[in-house]
């Protein structure tokens, strides 16, 4: 294959966001999109205030939670066993490759050492930015750090909650006033691309709040986030940072990669996407259990076997896979997400490289697996089989067929009709993923 010189490559990439969105990228954001499509795999980390009543993330808005009440938890929030070395040692042990995490979330509480508002982590028993321990451990062992940034507040009383769909219970009367909202977000913002090193992304969530339904995507928000000036500020701070928005919807301008929740891309088994699917990178975002913040009930525990399926089928998209684990009040991840963490590192330390700097494949996801391609090698993973025989129509040919973990080679047959009859006999069918590498 002829090698595309990089100038050239920088300008096919911004031609076709400008294209697409309207909006120019600079050169250190085109090639930090590069190197977060090759990533393909995160740990998304949901923590925080809330994680202190063991009921999810959501807890203030399910439970109508009056704000002078809910206040009262931030001297309770105390979480002694936090390490930052651990929290990195457990994702890069899984294989992952950056970490997102909650810097703020829809009860507004700041994880951080922020100016903007008592209502931080510093104000609690414990006292201490983990936002910068993390970010600094990060740093030092060469893991991609992203912060995750609520757009809607269940707390503050100058955002739009009365257009909100949530915070309805939270017992604001005073009138909301966004252009002070904006403010507030803006200097916050300000101070995690300032006083943290390099941000890799911002993870904006919210968008949502301010519509009727996540099904209409022609639905228009009832308020003017003012995102140009949000996005231009994130670029001016920090060229190469990545901006997305859980907005379910197409990217908008100034955006840098597309998300979806719950769901791969081009599905809505969630219930959330239906979205069209753009060029930019892609990402989809999934819990390890059934919660996305601490729940002390949610024994809902995916396996290894479904973990590495879905990292598969994602990468299969050419999308990452966004793993969330909703770590307990006193600063732990607990064992039972720890251990299938440490199942899901022992496949990717085996087969990494399969998915690591792959694009999608030549056809998308089947029910039996997806396909990987890098250079000049196809990587075939069959997640779900049983016969002796795999039937596959493959476009372009190739030289060689053999089992990725051991290089054994594998007899297959070309059809006339362009599929090819791969010989699977006497394979051991325990295996959570059977790779077929294919070279050219």
């Amino acid at each position: 294959m002829k090698k595309i010189p990089t100038c050239l490559m920088l300008l096919l990439a911004t031609v076709s966001v400008m294209a697409q969105t309207g909006y120019t990228p600079s050169p250190e954001n085109i090639k930090a999109r590069e190197a977060f499509q090759q990533a393909r795999f995160g740990m998304f980390i949901h923590w925080g205030l809330s994680s202190v009543l063991g009921d999810g993330e959501w807890v203030m808005q399910n439970e109508n939670i009056p704000v002078k009440d809910y206040t009262k938890l931030q001297r309770a929030f105390n979480p002694v066993d936090f390490n930052a070395k651990t929290w990195v040692d457990i994702a890069k042990g899984a294989g992952m490759k950056y970490i997102t995490l909650i810097t703020r979330h829809h009860d507004g509480f700041s994880n951080f050492d922020t100016k903007q508002s008592n209502w931080s982590i510093m104000n609690t028993p414990y006292k201490r930015d983990i936002v910068k321990e993390l970010a600094d451990e990060c740093h030092k062992q060469g893991i991609k750090i992203c912060f995750y940034y609520s757009l809607l507040d269940w707390y503050r009383d100058d955002y739009p909650y009365e257009t909100g769909k949530t915070g309805k219970g939270t017992g604001r009367t005073k009138k909301s006033n966004y252009a002070s909202y904006l403010a507030f977000m803006k200097s916050q913002l300000t101070e995690l691309l300032t006083n943290y090193g390099e941000v890799s992304a911002i993870w904006f969530d919210g968008h949502w709040d301010q519509l009727d339904n996540d099904h209409d995507k022609t639905l228009q928000s009832k308020i003017d986030w003012k995102y140009e000036e949000i996005y231009s500020l994130i670029h001016q701070l920090q060229p190469q940072c990545l901006i997305g928005n859980n907005h379910h919807l197409s990217p908008i301008s100034g955006e840098d990669f597309q998300m979806f929740e719950r769901d791969l891309p081009g599905e809505n088994k969630g219930g959330l996407s239906g979205q069209a699917i753009s060029t930019l990178p892609l990402e989809t975002c999934e819990t390890l259990n059934g919660a996305w913040g601490f729940n002390i009930k949610d024994n809902n525990y995916k396996s290894p076997k479904q973990l590495v399926d879905y990292l598969v089928r994602a990468a299969g998209y050419g999308a990452n896979f966004l793993l969330n684990v909703g770590p307990m009040p006193n600063g732990e991840i607990q064992p039972e997400f720890v251990e299938r963490l440490a199942k899901v590192g022992e496949w990717t330390s085996v087969y990494g490289e399969t998915i690591y700097g792959t694009k999608g494949g030549f056809i998308r996801p089947q029910e039996w697996g997806a396909v990987t391609e890098k250079g000049n090698k196809t990587y075939l993973h069959l997640l779900k089989f049983q016969d002796d025989k795999f039937l596959l129509k493959i476009p372009q040919g190739f030289k060689t067929a053999k089992w990725f973990k051991n290089g054994s080679p594998i007899k297959f047959q070309k059809l006339d009709s362009g599929y090819y009859v791969f010989d699977l006999a006497n394979v051991d069918k325990n295996e959570l993923d059977y790779v077929i590498e294919l070279e050219r």
